[in-house]
This record gives C-alpha cells, structure tokens and sequence, in this order.
C-alpha cells in the first residue's frame, strides 16, 4: 500500500514538473497572443524611430498582434536597455538596440546595471552604417583637412555635438581629436534632431551625427558634409570623403538591431529572426533603408551574438583610447 502512495506522489510530482516546461513551449506555438512591445532607448522623432517603424508595421500584419514603439531615452540608451533587461522574458518586451548601449556603455567609468551578453538574447542585425561630421553651412571648412588646419588655430572653439557621453558619436568625435591633434569641446544631447538643429543655429559648430537622419538636411544645403566615420565613403554620399583618407585608422561603423530579455524562449526568437529576415528583403523597406546610407545586415542570432562579443572587445579598445571626458 505505501508503495503505491509513494508511487502516486512520484507520478504526481514527475506530471507538475513536465507541466512546469508546458508554458513556455505554448507560448512559443502562440506567439504572439498580445501586444508586444518595442523599446527604442532613443528620443521620439530620430533617426532611430524611421528604422524601426516601418519595421513594426511589417512584424504587426505577419504576427496579427499590434507591435507597439515605446520611446525611453536617456543616459546614452541605458535607461531604455535597462528597462528591457529587467522585463519578462516572453517575448512581449523587446529591444530596438544600438551599439552604443551595448557595446560601448560597458566600458564607462559609469557602467550600466545590466551585462550585454549575460542579461539579452540576440535575435539579429537590423543594419549597420555610418555617421557623418556635419557643420554650418558659414563654417569656414568644407573637408577634414580644413577642418583639423581650422581647429589647430582655434583650440577650443570648436564644440561637437553628440547623442549622450558614451555614445558611438562621443567617441568619434573623441578620437578624431585625439588622433587629428586638435581641442575640441563636446556637448552631450539626448537625441540627434536636437543637435542639428542647434548646428544650424550656431549654438554648436560639429557632430557625428546619423548619415540617414541627416541626408535630407545636406542635400537641401542646411547642413554641410565634412567627412563620413566609416572606412570607405558611402553610396549615397559618394562626394563625401571618409575622415580616414586625412586621417588615416580611423574608421566608425555603428547598428542597430533586435534584442530580447536572456531566457526568451528559443522559438519564439527564432519566429522573430525569421519575420525580421522577410521583411528586410521586401523592396519597400530595402530600398528605404539603402537610400538612407544604412546597410541590411540579418544574418541570425548566433551570428549577431558573435559580432557584439566582437564589438564589446573593439569599443573597450576605442573607450580606451579616446580618453573620454564629458
């Protein structure tokens, strides 16, 4: 008899434990069942908001469930990437991520509450592309070296915006005046729209600033290109040089991609993966994303979590060398 109670206990106590892993497997085959939402770490109205948007639209008709933008910027996409690392691990919480909280913020003497590799899933790139150093059209420089040759007579005077202390646009402008010898004053912001602006005005005179959120602003003659941060010029900028044929070494690439709270359950990273890699090779966001200088770039989630244990050694190297100072 207690031989058989105690069977019955194990059976009941073997049954709670498979039914414990049940929810997760139905929810990966259900997914999504609710509104899922997407956390960009960057103000509303950026050049961040036009990559994931159109994006959204496209993951909202495939999955039949609204996927919602939610904007919480502040300390250089921290606060944002905070947030989601915290959240449930359903996949009903999701990470617009960058470079600059992933990759670079670890590096800071003010480092973030959460770990890059530990706390997240990669789903995949969405992009990668470059910046671009824009001034005033009155600016009295029209390419790097005049820049540099006008910042070496002018020590101090020249002041650079940048997205947030930390950011990829900080450390580029940090070791562009480091590596060209020269004084520059940063000034951080909490997005880029701002910063254009005041370079229009005069408030500011530099920045790295997104080459797709500023393309329009160049080509109307409102901003006046000096160089882009990546190795080789950009497609749709071909005039434009890369600050490396004045500066040789220097070469800045950021992107953007899909990221989800550690834990998420396989499948349904894999569902996300795969609607991303469909939507990329649509013409409308293709072309959309090309004619803003930014390159497609899914290549799945192993790979995205190779390339940002990658970039989290090359940003701790550029960190280091930049010497940054708010």
């Amino acid at each position: 008899m207690r031989s058989r109670i105690k069977l019955r206990e194990y059976l009941a106590i073997l049954c709670a434990a498979l039914a414990a892993g049940v929810p997760a497997a139905v929810r990966a085959q259900d997914y999504p069942s609710r509104p899922v939402m997407m956390v960009n770490t960057w103000a509303p109205g950026g050049p961040s908001d036009a990559i994931i948007r159109p994006l959204l639209e496209k993951f909202s008709q495939k999955f039949g469930q609204p996927f919602v933008l939610e904007n919480r910027s502040g300390a250089n996409g921290s606060i944002g990437t905070s947030y989601v690392a915290r959240s449930r691990n359903d996949g009903y919480t999701l990470l617009f991520a960058n470079v600059g909280p992933i990759a670079i913020s670890p590096w800071l003497p003010d480092k973030p509450s959460y770990d890059s590799i530990k706390d997240f899933q990669p789903i995949d790139q969405i992009v990668s592309g470059s910046t671009v150093l824009v001034v005033a059209p009155s600016f009295p420089a029209s390419n790097m070296r005049e820049f540099i040759d006008y910042a070496k007579k002018h020590p101090g005077k020249i002041t650079y915006g940048s997205v947030g202390i930390g950011s990829s646009t900080h450390v580029a402008g940090a070791t562009l005046a480091k590596m060209a010898g020269i004084q520059m004053v940063h000034a951080p912001y909490r997005g880029s729209s701002q910063i254009q602006v005041d370079i229009m005005s005069g408030q500011i005179q530099s920045a790295f600033v997104s080459l797709g959120g500023a393309l329009e602003l160049i080509r109307a003659g409102k901003l006046k290109a000096i160089a882009v941060s990546t190795q080789s010029r950009s497609s749709v900028l071909p005039d434009v040089p890369a600050v490396s044929e004045t500066v040789p070494g220097f070469d800045f690439n950021v992107w953007y991609g899909l990221m989800a709270p550690a834990g998420t359950p396989r499948d349904v990273v894999q569902a996300l993966a795969d609607a991303l890699k469909e939507a990329m090779a649509m013409p409308d966001i293709r072309n959309r994303l090309l004619a803003s200088g930014l390159d497609p770039h899914p290549t799945g989630p192993a790979e995205f979590a190779r390339k940002i244990e990658q970039d989290l050694a090359a940003w701790k190297q550029a960190v280091a060398n930049a010497n940054l100072t708010p």
